[in-house]
Formats: structure tokens, sequence, C-alpha cells
């Protein structure tokens, strides 16, 4: 059996060719537009914000020498209850992230 001698699929084949022609023409004429960013003053605050910590050194020695100093003259006495608060605000930040 040979496909192409039914009429009917001659026609289909024509068509499709010129389908074919016309989509490949429609590509030609497009005129694409390029995408593009804009950040928000917020954003931008933000990116200045998160560099300047990221300069911060990881740890302070001024104020470690500090309670260094404190600790040995004995001076350096902290309330139960302010460890307890730190502790605590640590907990909630900790369930925020």
């Amino acid at each position: 059996m040979k496909i192409f001698s039914n009429p009917n699929i001659s026609k289909v084949m024509k068509i499709y060719e010129k389908s074919k022609k016309h989509t490949s023409e429609g590509v030609k004429e497009t005129d694409y537009s390029k995408d593009k960013l804009e950040l928000s003053n917020n954003a931008k605050e933000l990116q200045i914000a998160l560099k300047a910590y990221k300069n911060l050194p990881e740890i302070r020695e001024e104020k470690v020498k500090e309670i260094k100093d404190r600790i040995q003259q004995g001076s350096y006495n902290v309330a139960g209850k302010e460890i307890a608060e730190k502790i605590l605000q640590g907990v909630q930040i900790d369930k925020k992230i």
C-alpha cells in the first residue's frame, strides 16, 4: 500500500507545507521585547544594609576585651533576669526562622 497514492493524503501534505511556510514567516516578523528588572527603594536599602552587615567583624574585639577586664576585676555582674530575657528573645527569634 502506498500512502501518497491516496488523493486525500496529497491534499493534507499540501496544506501542511503551506502552514509550515506561514508559521516560519511569522516568526521573522515578531518583535521581541527585552526583559527588565526594577528594584524598589526598600530592596535597594536592604542591599545596602546587608552589605554593611557583611563588613562587620564576626567578633567584636573591644567588647570582648571590656567584658574580660571586668570579669578579672570582679565588677562584671549580670542579673539573672537579664539572662533569662535574652534567652527568651533568642528562642522567639529561632521560632520565626
